[in-house]
């Protein structure tokens, strides 16, 4: 392709308010991975109502596997949204908690949820009309 005395096309350069924005989600991008991932949400749901056991935990949490919530529980305590006490008691016995950074999440986590609820017809159908494609 020869060249018609045109300016050669380059891309656009990133406007800085949009540089700033991609610069904060590379920070945000992993706490909204930890946080929207499933368990990690129906943990969240879970405690709500107080804190709980390990093992109620698992039965309250239908298909969370034991080596996953452990995985879970760990990062979520860990990005201080949960805390984890364990009472002197033969066996120890480990409650699960949220914390005041936690409870602050439970409500966009319960608003996403009313959201899932309000919507979940017009999703379904979408998802109906793409497959059919």
């Amino acid at each position: 392709m020869t060249n018609t005395g045109s300016k050669p096309e380059t891309k656009p350069e990133t406007r800085p308010e949009t540089r700033h924005v991609l610069e904060r989600c590379r920070n945000v991008a992993p706490i909204l991975q930890r946080v929207g991932d499933k368990w990690s949400m129906l943990i969240i749901i879970v405690l709500i109502d107080g804190p709980c056991r390990f093992s109620v935990l698992k039965r309250k949490i239908d298909g969370i596997s034991q080596q996953m919530l452990t995985r879970v529980l760990k990062a979520l305590e860990r990005d201080g949204l949960i805390s984890r006490t364990t009472y002197p008691t033969s066996p120890p016995q480990v409650e699960y908690a949220l914390t005041e950074l936690g409870l602050s999440l439970s409500e966009p986590v319960l608003r996403l949820g009313d959201w899932v609820r309000d919507n979940i017809g017009r999703i379904e159908a979408s998802r109906e009309t793409y497959d059919a494609r």
